[in-house]
């Protein structure tokens, strides 16, 4: 919800500095993503979970987070 509410939000408010290095040797980013926001590292747990982020897609929802998490 906090990424929803403001999505520029540095990654250290929501995730640890481990979490934040794990996600990114975990999942590559995408070509178009520079920004390092809290939404992007939320997408990145979402797509652990099985979200495709595709353009025309809904937002993650708590079951692919939750499976994300899990796989962490």
């Amino acid at each position: 919800m906090l990424s929803r509410s403001t999505p520029d939000a540095p990654p250290p408010l929501a995730l640890t500095a481990t979490e934040i290095s794990v996600l990114d040797r975990l999942v590559n980013d995408k070509p178009k993503a520079r920004q390092k926001a809290l939404s992007h590292y939320l997408i990145k747990i979402a797509r652990l979970g099985g979200y495709l982020a595709r353009a025309s897609g809904p937002p993650p929802g708590n079951t692919v987070m939750w499976r994300g998490l899990y796989k962490i």
